[in-house]
């Protein structure tokens, strides 16, 4: 592996390579982020790593200053080895630790995908997963006042001794040992979630503000938040941009913390956090034939969920987003759970038994928002949206949005989208097939440049 651009960014402590790599120093046994304020160890005293459960395997233990837990993951479509990343995404997510269930879900054996993830990352789904567990729950210990028990339980353990033995094998160092006295108990938790610069968080906001539905979500110049659900938990996070440190201060509130770590996961995809920007605008940019000026720093604005994205989809046919944030609005207002202050989108079944009285639409569209609430309904489990093209009423345009928005995917250009249309027709001829697999920040280029 040619480490030649990673001892550059090491040097000058490039921000823009933060969770990319890792440097472990063989002096102090201990391995950093490229980004420590430690002083610059000597060449010949370091070692690169580009994962950092395989510095904790060759015995080094994580820096507690710059906290290896704490920096920017990396996404699924990196490189090419797309089964092995999938597997390791899912698992970093939280949302799958039994590897038969993972091979099933990723339509491979189990013998094989544990062979792709010793060749690709070194260790066994067992260890990385434990492992994976621990960085977690040193990010909790370190930032939070949450007690070490229930730490535990968020991490995924199913005992406290699992817990502290797990963390000393993998980490080199006791969890009670990280824990400072003076956290004051609090109903709000507040994590530090970084990302790697640029981060164009002007453009981001004004999508944003433009489809905000109040009061299930809130927007300042510097901020935006709002309430989440499902069936197992509710909460509702604010994030506020620190551009100076290349972080949002997260502020969430949640009433079972066992399912933590899945809203952290989901909060950072919904402001795009892990995306390797300046290797998506390359690609970008050397693919366009100069048809217009990249805009730098430009992420996917997600949405809570699939289902939230979909109605969202169904609401916005044929209209502008002007009048489908008015819809979108209509809807929480009149079928949106209410809880004090608190209001959150309406549950599938909830749309599902509406009659959507309070709608002056045609019926065709009701049914399409009742179609897609069953199904989702029926199926809450199920990711792949492509099954929503069976439903009458449920076009490629509404499945690709909930694709791009509800779920992230970076390859999906929005092509029979009025505004993507427009764009491109201003702009120099250039052939969008070319820009895979970032179609989907190829779509909201196009649209910025309305």
């Amino acid at each position: 592996m040619d480490t030649s651009h990673w001892q550059k960014a090491r040097q000058s402590r490039d921000p823009r390579f933060d969770g990319l790599f890792y440097v472990a120093v063989k002096s102090t046994g201990i391995y950093c982020r490229p980004i420590c304020p430690a002083p610059t160890a000597h060449e010949k005293n370091v070692a690169y790593y580009q994962f950092a459960h395989n510095a904790a395997q060759d015995g080094f233990r994580p820096c507690i200053r710059c906290r290896p837990d704490s920096a920017p993951g990396s996404a699924a479509w990196q490189g090419t080895k797309t089964t092995a990343l999938r597997a390791k995404q899912l698992i970093d997510q939280n949302d799958e630790h039994d590897c038969e269930k993972l091979a099933a879900r990723l339509g491979i054996s189990s013998r094989y995908l544990r062979q792709l993830f010793k060749q690709y990352f070194g260790v066994s789904i067992t260890q990385y997963r434990l492992f994976n567990q621990c960085h977690f729950a040193k990010k909790l210990i370190q930032e939070t006042h949450l007690p070490l028990t229930e730490i535990a339980f968020a991490a995924g353990f199913k005992s406290i001794r699992r817990f502290n033995d797990a963390f000393l094998q993998q980490l080199n160092i006791a969890p009670s040992k990280l824990r400072s006295g003076d956290k004051k108990p609090t109903s709000t938790l507040i994590l530090t979630l970084p990302f790697r610069p640029p981060y164009n968080w002007p453009a981001l906001q004004g999508f944003l503000q433009r489809r905000l539905i109040k009061p299930m979500e809130w927007i300042t110049q510097t901020s935006y938040g709002r309430t989440f659900a499902s069936d197992k938990y509710k909460g509702s996070f604010t994030a506020e941009f620190i551009a100076s440190k290349n972080h949002f201060s997260v502020s969430i509130n949640i009433d079972n913390t066992a399912y933590l770590q899945p809203v952290i996961n989901n909060i950072r995809r919904v402001l795009d956090l892990d995306a390797d920007i300046n290797l998506i605008e390359t690609h970008l940019s050397a693919n366009i034939n100069n048809a217009f000026t990249v805009c730098e720093g430009l992420r996917l604005p997600g949405i809570w969920s699939s289902f939230e994205a979909g109605i969202r989809a169904v609401l916005g046919q044929q209209v502008s987003v002007t009048a489908a944030h008015n819809l979108v609005t209509k809807l929480v207002d009149e079928l949106g759970e209410k809880e004090g202050d608190a209001v959150y989108f309406p549950t599938a079944k909830i749309v599902t038994n509406s009659d959507f009285a309070f709608f002056k639409m045609p019926q065709a569209r009701k049914n399409a928002l009742h179609n897609l609430a069953h199904f989702c309904a029926l199926n809450p489990e199920n990711d792949d949206l492509d099954e929503w093209l069976s439903l009458k009423g449920i076009g490629p345009w509404t499945v690709n949005y909930a694709k791009l928005r509800g779920q992230s995917q970076p390859d999906i250009l929005l092509d029979g989208d009025l505004g993507v249309k427009k764009a491109q027709a201003a702009a120099n001829p250039f052939e969008p097939a070319n820009c895979a697999p970032f179609r989907s920040y190829l779509t909201f280029q196009l649209w910025q440049q309305l």
